[in-house]
């Protein structure tokens, strides 16, 4: 089942992950954060379009198929001539993820042109392709045009290896964080952002700053979560065995996405200024108390049993609805 009547806009990069065992074995497969942030909404019955850059090489013609195949439609320019990006996770015991690079973001113009991606209901980006030149001016850019017409996520996700000192980035990351409705971050990304700071802290005030919903994902421990009158705890849910934790945090935005579209406090239906606007009064109405909401509740539970069910997989290979349903998870 497809859910709403206008896609969803995903921009950011799309690339090879080479995995790096404990035993030192590589295998390959798709990934990029946001990337994996489109094939989770499509996994998930959403309709969901990807601008991005990818090259006609071997690569990017196997990152496109496994995108098409569940559903994830590449935006025009996606495609360019261009080697296709890699990064390199190297696995530790538990299963953890760090990671290497090469990559460039450059797309091409028209694939990030607002004129050309219609109207979108809810767009979503981070990560390096809101950080790293020269493409991270084209997404702000874009970012800022739609807005007006769309509701917007963001996960800054920043990859020190490529970027400058926290104090350079922190600036381009509020701006971000000022132009939308809800952000996620990890602890992780929040301590390199804020490294003499409290995390949390930094979180409630990101919360003051323009997103009615700010969610700091803390891997085992849950997830934290804050709003302008209040915050609150989300635990883990519990899983036998963690294969690896590649692509979990992506998982869990997909299925946060997908739990606030299906509720209503994200723009899902005909696109434009007034279903932007009614999604916002209804997420900001949701945070005026100091309790959590049943909408919110819901959306963040949900986001967690994605997040969950894609750790007992190889790679960031989230489920599809189906899959959770016949857990008994959806």
């Amino acid at each position: 089942m497809t859910v709403g009547a206008s896609p969803l806009l995903v921009i950011g990069e799309a690339l090879t992950d080479v995995i790096v065992t404990p035993a030192g074995t590589r295998r390959t497969s798709p990934g990029g954060s946001p990337a994996n942030v489109a094939l989770g909404l499509a996994r998930l019955g959403h309709r969901a379009r990807l601008a991005t850059r990818i090259g006609r090489d071997g690569p990017g013609a196997e990152i496109g198929e496994h995108l098409r195949r569940a559903g994830v439609e590449l935006t025009e320019g996606s495609v360019t001539d261009a080697p296709t990006s890699s990064a390199v996770a190297r696995l530790d015991a538990e299963g953890s993820a760090t990671y290497g690079f090469d990559i460039s973001w450059d797309p091409a113009p028209q694939a990030l042109d607002p004129a050309l991606l219609g109207l979108p209901s809810h767009l979503h980006t981070g990560s390096l392709s809101t950080s790293l030149a020269p493409g991270a001016s084209l997404v702000v850019a874009a970012v800022e045009k739609l807005r007006g017409t769309a509701t917007v996520s963001y996960d800054p996700n920043p990859r020190p290896a490529l970027l400058s000192d926290p104090e350079r980035e922190r600036p381009g990351v509020e701006r971000m964080v000022m132009l939308s409705d809800v952000v996620k971050a990890s602890a992780e990304d929040l301590r390199w952002l804020h490294p003499d700071g409290d995390p949390f802290r930094a979180a409630a005030r990101w919360a003051c700053m323009g997103p009615s919903l700010v969610v700091v994902t803390l891997g085992e421990e849950g997830a934290w979560i804050c709003w302008r009158k209040g915050e609150c705890r989300l635990p883990s849910r519990p899983v036998d065995r963690v294969v690896d934790t590649v692509g979990a945090g992506d998982a869990f935005m997909s299925g946060l996405l997908s739990g606030l579209l299906r509720t209503g406090l994200l723009a899902s239906g005909g696109g434009g200024v007034a279903d932007a606007e009614s999604a916002r009064r209804a997420l900001h109405a949701a945070t005026l108390t100091s309790r959590l909401g049943e909408h919110l509740a819901s959306a963040l539970s949900f986001a967690a049993r994605v997040a969950a069910l894609t750790c007992t997989r190889q790679g960031a290979d989230p489920p599809t609805l189906a899959e959770l349903e016949r857990g008994g998870a959806a």
